[in-house]
């Protein structure tokens, strides 16, 4: 039978110590579940009546490996936000539509009073432990937690990248892609542009040229430690190495020394300014109004990315930038092993946090899968539920009640509402399912 609010919120309990989610979430059609004895006559589901079956319930029936119902979906992608089912066959969305037959159906899952998202995307996160300063294991914060693709935000250099394919990407269950470092160093430093010889566009160049099919862009952070008040430097070779390997740059502001107008004269289309929010280095100028540079720079399509991590969420800096009308387009985590406990936890705890400053739930979806979804040449349909593509699915619930969310800085925020996830689907499969890594 399908499983029980109280069976759900037992397995919600878990997931603080990183467990993953199970894959008998999913009640199997017959069995007395949906699609079992609950079902109507005509092999639908007997909960919402009548009603003229749209394309996919017409002719003949249509079997599913797995088939999603009952839930409200958001595909900003495709403009979606209405109740839908959601089947899937061969690790794709094969059918979207307001009700589908589960006939014949091998999985199905009762999401009824839940969201169906694509699967999320957390576009900043560090998840090379042992070889990195920080770092996590992708599955505790990627599918536990309703991610299904994470990039990892600059973990890797030149020099290290060939053991992040090897020993993180080639092994997670979790779909990972890659930041590459300016520097080849990457993290296995504190400060790794302490050393301008370790900024080599041509080095980082030759690396993604190699590694196209896990790299997705160039990280460069924008440190205090960056010798000679070298930062432009930096940024001018970073520029460089993009525009020869034509991915999008993603810059880490706050340690700059140059007035954050010179840095953005680097960034084109496509490019990303994370931690925007933080208390100190932010986009804010000395009067507490959104630099205009940054406003132009949105304009022409440059991103801005939240980056919460253990510094760089700031609730009076957020709730300042807000209020000027300012909406981060892309929201990221930056987890790792030293804030995965707080007050970062995952992506959904910060979604929550802005649905609690005032973004609305389908904006806050948004920029965790259609937006990330186009930035970033993953090289396969992320970030939407369209037929045919990958099929990344998150099942979350939009619970009610007190919560309390904290900021990098420990400002506290009573809140009322908090996504909590459910289930993942990764093209097409749970958790702990054979066919995942």
């Amino acid at each position: 039978m399908s499983p029980s609010r109280r069976a759900f919120l037992a397995t919600a309990g878990t997931l603080a110590t990183g467990a993953l989610l199970p894959a008998p979430l999913m009640a199997l059609a017959g069995e007395g579940g949906v699609g079992g004895d609950g079902a109507g006559g005509d092999g639908r589901r007997g909960a919402e009546g009548g009603g003229e079956p749209d394309r996919a319930g017409r002719g003949a029936p249509q079997s599913f490996d797995t088939l999603v119902v009952g839930g409200t979906v958001y595909d900003a992608a495709r403009g979606i936000a209405a109740r839908r089912d959601v089947g899937i066959s061969g690790g794709r969305v094969a059918a979207v539509a307001e009700s589908i037959p589960v006939a014949g159906t091998r999985r199905v899952l009762d999401a009824t009073g839940m969201i169906v998202t694509p699967g999320l995307i957390d576009i900043h996160v560090h998840v090379y432990p042992g070889v990195a300063t920080i770092g996590i294991d992708p599955d505790v914060v990627g599918m536990a937690r309703g991610v299904t693709t994470l990039v990892d935000a600059g973990s890797a250099g030149a020099t290290t990248f060939a053991g992040f394919r090897n020993f993180v990407a080639g092994a997670a269950s979790t779909r990972v892609y890659a930041l590459l470092n300016m520097s080849r160093a990457g993290l296995t430093l504190s400060n790794e542009l302490a050393d301008l010889d370790y900024v080599d566009p041509d080095v980082l160049a030759a690396t993604i040229e190699g590694n196209r099919d896990l790299i997705v862009g160039i990280k460069v952070r924008m440190l205090n430690g960056i010798p000679g008040d070298q930062d432009l430097e930096v940024m001018r070779r970073t520029r460089e190495a993009a525009d020869r390997s034509r991915v999008p740059v993603t810059v880490h502001i706050g340690g700059h020394r140059s007035p954050l107008p010179r840095i953005l004269d680097f960034l084109r289309p496509g490019d990303v300014i994370t931690h925007a929010l933080r208390r100190q280095g932010s986009i804010l100028d000395g009067n507490g109004r959104v630099f205009p540079e940054v406003v132009e720079a949105m304009r022409n399509g440059v991103h801005l990315d939240v980056g919460h991590g253990m510094g760089n969420l700031d609730f009076e800096t957020a709730e300042r930038v807000l209020e000027q009308g300012v909406l981060p387009d892309l929201i990221s985590s930056d987890v790792h092993d030293m804030n995965a406990n707080g007050p970062v936890f995952d992506l959904p705890t910060t979604l929550s946090k802005f649905l609690h400053l005032g973004m609305t739930l389908e904006q806050v979806l948004a920029a965790a899968t259609a937006t990330p979804g186009r930035v970033f040449p993953f090289g396969r349909r992320l970030g939407t539920l369209e037929e045919g593509a990958p099929a990344d699915l998150a099942v979350l619930e939009l619970a009610e009640g007190s919560y309390t969310f904290v900021d990098s800085g420990g400002m506290r925020r009573a809140a009322t509402r908090r996504l909590v996830p459910y289930a993942t689907f990764r093209d097409g499969l749970a958790p702990g399912s054979p066919g995942l890594r």
